[in-house]
């Protein structure tokens, strides 16, 4: 470590953000457990070393910069720019991670103002941030928000000196080599090609109707649950994709299709073999998983 400190400086500065992020932080059962294996210079909710206006004088240095929230140019804290805060900490830091979608690629801040704003730490266009050149320091957390226990394994794999393995967009590949479908309880009515027609229906797939991306998202939110008991699809409500560089796409909740084919199947089939797959499965009716459905709507 940079430090002479026995434990890792960590620095947490947030660009224009809704604080999802954080609040995703706060809810780790473990978070006391796991800040005890750092010296927290800052933090925008949580007791630290220094304020902020302390962190602005860039006499400090950190460890592991992480950076909540995407860069807007013209934002300033304290009188300085959000780029000369950057610049200082992130040039002296071991690693930087960015933590959600809007920090990793740009999120919906890119979308709505795609002048002002962009993923600062790695843009998967250009393969590089506009303030962070050293690709090797960079580690991309995207979501909408993180999951608490993604930013964990991370800062526990640095703690403990170990090599976080990351795919080609920076991401750990530990968490993001599966797809969300993947640990989806609702993968045999996908299989068999049986609908939900509405949100927060308990049984049917998700994907053809309700323009669940899970088949196409690289993310493990079904193998390691939200407060260790749930997800979105377990819930009835479709992945939106949040943690792929496109996020957000229009029309989220809706399967886009051409003459009723889906424009995007999942990930590693080509659309030949899928469609094929598809048409062999619909000549089947599985009384089992259809019967659930029927009887669902019927009490409902």
């Amino acid at each position: 470590m940079h430090s002479n400190l026995a434990k890792p400086r960590l620095l947490w500065l947030q660009g224009v953000t809704c604080n999802g992020n954080t609040h995703s932080f706060l809810n780790l059962h473990s978070l006391e457990q796991l800040l005890s294996k750092f010296e927290l210079l800052y933090h925008p909710s949580l007791p630290a070393l220094f304020s902020l206006e302390d962190l602005s004088k860039c006499h400090q240095k950190c460890d592991i910069l992480i950076f909540e929230g995407t860069y807007d140019p013209m934002m300033q804290r304290d009188g300085i720019s959000l780029e000369k805060w950057l610049q200082h900490y992130s040039s002296c830091a071991r690693y930087v991670i960015a933590v959600g979608t809007c920090a990793s690629f740009g999120g919906i801040f890119k979308a709505s103002a795609p002048e002002r704003s962009s993923g600062v730490l790695f843009d998967a266009d250009k393969k590089s941030g506009p303030l962070v050149t050293i690709e090797q320091k960079v580690i991309n957390l995207s979501g909408c928000p993180i999951h608490p226990e993604w930013l964990e394994y991370v800062l526990m794999m640095i703690s403990a000196q170990k090599e976080i393995l990351l795919d080609e967009l920076h991401r750990p590949r530990e968490l993001y080599s599966n797809l969300a479908h993947h640990g989806c309880t609702r993968n045999e009515y996908f299989e068999w090609k049986v609908d939900a027609e509405n949100f927060g229906e308990k049984e049917g797939c998700l994907y053809y109707t309700q323009g669940c991306r899970a088949p196409m998202t690289h993310a493990s939110c079904n193998k390691i649950l939200w407060n260790d008991v749930s997800s979105k699809t377990r819930v009835g409500t479709p992945c939106f994709g949040c943690t792929e560089s496109d996020f957000p796409r229009r029309d989220l909740f809706s399967t886009k299709t051409n003459m009723s084919i889906p424009v995007d199947v999942p990930l590693g089939v080509s659309k030949r073999s899928y469609l094929t797959l598809a048409g062999i499965a619909k000549t089947f009716h599985i009384k089992r998983l259809e019967g659930k459905l029927i009887d669902y709507k019927t009490v409902r």
